[in-house]
């Protein structure tokens, strides 16, 4: 567990990431982070959750059509 201070960024306020937190999440600076809600708070994740939404949709669209796909692959 980390524990982050705010601080004044310009006209924002930012948080710092360790070093430890950018390796382990497999980011650098220029990087988007995403923040979302869960249910037990928030999560900061790499990827983008509506990504995620779109490749879970097309995953279950060429299950769905997975023989068409097949016969059309002859």
């Amino acid at each position: 567990m980390f524990a982050l201070k705010l601080t004044q960024i310009g006209n924002s306020v930012g948080v710092i990431l360790p070093k430890e937190v950018l390796a382990r999440l497999k980011v650098e600076k220029g990087s988007s982070v995403f923040i979302t809600e869960t249910p037990s708070g928030y999560a900061l994740t790499p990827y983008d959750p509506a990504l995620a939404e779109q490749i879970e949709a097309g995953r279950e669209f060429m299950q769905d059509y997975r023989d068409t796909f097949h016969q059309l692959a002859k």
